[in-house]
This record gives C-alpha cells, structure tokens and sequence, in this order.
C-alpha cells in the first residue's frame, strides 16, 4: 500500500515508520527541510521523501504526486513546556485541514489523524471515547478541531477518517526534557530528581506499542475516534521510585520537592476497549518498558545529539 506519513522524525512517528516499512509498504515522508533524521537512520534507505513544510503557507507542493492510498498524520509543534498554549497550533491546525482537503481530492481512501486526551474533560477520570471533551489548552482545543472537522469531511468526501487519541508515552528517543528520561538522566548522572508530590494518576504505554496500535488502527475499518492508552493507572510518584529502584538510587528522588502545578489533572486513564477490537494488545509492560528505556539512555550517554530539539 502506499501511505504518506507526516512527523516521521518525531518521538512516535519515528517508531510508525519502521513499522510500516518493515511490513512492506510503499511509504513516503514529509521531511520539513531543516528536519533532523537521527530517529529513523536505519529506515532511510527505504523511505520515499518529500521536502515539505506542510505547516507553511503553501507548503504542500509536490506531496500529492505520490498519489497515497492512506496518510497517518502525526505532524504538529510538540515542544515541551510551550506547545500547550503556543500559536503554533493554529498554524498545525491549518495546515493539516489543508492537508486533510487536498488528500480527500486526490482520492486517498483512508486518513488517520492523530490526536490528544488533552481533548477530553480530564476531570472525568476514566476516559472512553464517547467521555465530554473540554480541552483546558490550545493545544487540545487545536487538535479537537481537526478531529471534528475531519469527521465531517469523511461524511462529505467518502475518505475514512480515524483519530487516534494518544494518553502518555515513553520509551527511547524521547525527548530529554519531558518526565521520565528527565527523571532517569538526573539520577544516571547521580543529581537529585526533583518532583512533585507525584500523587498523579497517569496511563503510560512504551512508544512501540503505541506505535504498533496506530498502525492497527489505520489497517483495521474503525472510524472516528480510537483512545490509544494502556488502561493501567499508575501514579507519577510509582513511576519515579520504578526508575530509582530500577537504577538503584532511591536516595536521590525527591518527591514533593516542587509544588503540584495548578490545574493538573489528578487522574487521566482511558479506557481502550475499542483499541482492543483491532486485535492489539499491550506487549510491554511498565516494569520492563522502563528498565529497556533506562538502558538505552545509559548507552546513550554520549550521542544524545538532537534529543532536545523540537519534536515533530
């Protein structure tokens, strides 16, 4: 099949292309042009790419020529701790309704958008996809829009449209200043893990397996909106004392050390029965996904370059 696939340099996207290619599909990348490919170097050679900033005003160009029987689109501005309420959104936004548009012409028969918890009313608790949405963000309003307007374009166009909406990820290549490689490189390096009281509740799933369920999505015939979540609660203060246990310095986290952050949500959970219904299934569990992730920052350790740049 051939699939266009945007944010394939990202955290996420990165793990969907090389699952796809090595299910042999015929897959093009948007590459943006100042786009750093350390994530998917082994994949490289088996990637058609496209020099493309679809986030720009007339940015698409040639992406069409490719003519793709499906597109998973995961491109959007995700720099921690400003992607939340950053304008960027609004150019993501814009740029993936112009995106999702033109697909729908050129006659690509399946578009799998994907999205956030962020969209939904987190003071629900458990979330499952018919669960209030009330983004608290730009980001998640941005992203709730897409979906909305995605939905109502499969009504009018005849292209299938899912969306993937995504709970918590870690794994390798993530990004170093977000909460689990911050927590792990701080006590790899032997510096205090300065927390919060950690009393949060939270779903993690490894990225691999987050990965593995969007490519189920995008091949099974669901539509609409597909949490893609663990299911497992855990709390933040559990995941941090795993990490120091794991690592063995214990004496090193400090929980409590910083104040919870105002509006935090206290538990965000899905519920992923209809992921279920695809055939998939959580290969990784927590314990191990961690001590995987803590291995591969310790081997790390002296390549870490570009982990701190903007994901895709």
């Amino acid at each position: 099949m051939r699939i266009l696939l945007t944010g394939a340099t990202g955290f996420i996207g990165s793990n969907v292309a090389r699952i796809l290619v090595n299910q042999g599909h015929e897959l093009c990348v948007l590459l943006r042009p100042q786009s750093d490919t350390f994530r998917i170097q082994d994949v490289l050679p088996n990637l058609t790419r496209v020099t493309a900033d679809i986030f720009a005003a007339g940015g698409l160009g040639s992406v069409l020529v490719h003519q793709p029987e499906m597109c998973i689109h995961l491109a959007w501005y995700a720099e921690p701790g400003k992607y939340l309420n950053a304008i960027e959104n609004l150019a993501a936004l814009r740029g993936s309704l112009e995106l999702a548009s033109q697909l729908s012409k050129a006659g690509c028969s399946r578009f799998v958008g994907v999205g956030t918890c962020f969209e939904y009313d987190t003071k629900v608790g458990l979330l499952a996809e018919d669960s209030n949405t009330m983004p608290s963000s730009l980001y998640g309003a941005s992203k709730l829009a897409l979906a909305t307007v995605l939905q109502a374009l499969q009504k009018s166009s005849g292209m299938s449209v899912a969306w993937a909406r995504l709970f918590y990820q870690y794994g390798p290549f993530e990004d170093e200043r977000r909460l689990i490689p911050a927590v792990i490189n701080s006590l790899l390096n032997g510096e205090p893990a300065l927390l919060t009281s950690g009393k949060q509740i939270r779903d993690f799933l490894h990225v691999t397996d987050v990965a593995k369920a969007i490519c189920k999505i995008a091949h099974s015939t669901l539509d609409g909106v597909v949490n893609v979540g663990s299911g497992v609660p855990v709390s933040v203060g559990e995941i941090a004392a795993s990490i120091a246990a794991l690592i063995g310095r214990t004496d090193l986290l400090k929980l409590g050390s910083l104040p919870d952050r105002a509006g935090d949500p206290p538990f965000v959970c899905a519920n992923n029965q209809r992921l279920g219904s695809t055939g998939w299934s959580q290969e990784i569990g927590l314990t191990a996904g961690l001590r995987h992730t803590i291995d591969w920052w310790r081997a790390a350790s002296h390549s870490r370059r570009g982990l701190a740049r903007v994901g895709a």
